[in-house]
């Protein structure tokens, strides 16, 4: 399976890189894995719903021209559905299973994704009704696709 992370936002704390190293290590067992990080738009703080609405149109307009058109697309959002480690587990099987070999998980920036790319989405995943900063989002993301994969897999992993 081919993996990839499309995020907003360069990375720059030291511990998130050594921790996203190290599951993107793991999971070269399983399936390759890229992370392709997209230039945040810079905005003042206080915008408008106008201001605020085509700043996520111009991260998404970067978002979507990375998404391979044959790429299964699940959006990370707040609205999105929740689901269970093995729950998760299970939608990854099932793609794998229905010849989706191509998975593009999308972390949008500090606003949020644009209508355009929760459009494209073929789902939406929310890991929280809380908000998470999104380069810490990553991490997550990435030790949830390795626990599914060792769920699949029915090897141990720490509950």
């Amino acid at each position: 399976m081919n993996i990839s992370i499309v995020a907003i936002g360069k990375l720059k704390e030291k511990y998130l890189k050594q921790g996203i190293d190290e599951y993107i290590k793991r999971l070269s067992a399983y399936a390759k894995v890229d992370i392709i990080e997209l230039p945040d738009e810079k905005a003042p703080e206080n915008l408008s719903d106008q201001d605020m609405k085509i700043v996520k149109d111009k991260e998404g307009d970067r978002i979507l021209s990375k998404i391979s058109p044959d790429a299964h697309v699940i959006a990370l959002a707040i609205e999105g559905k929740m689901k269970s480690s093995e729950e998760l587990a299970d939608n990854m099987d099932r793609l794998t299973t229905y010849g989706k070999s191509k998975v593009t998980f999308v972390i949008g920036g500090s606003l949020g994704l644009s209508n355009a790319v929760l459009k494209r989405a073929d789902e939406k995943l929310s890991f929280s009704r809380m908000t998470f900063p999104h380069q810490l989002m990553r991490l997550v993301l990435l030790e949830q696709v390795y626990r599914a994969f060792r769920i699949n897999r029915g090897e141990p992993y720490h509950k």
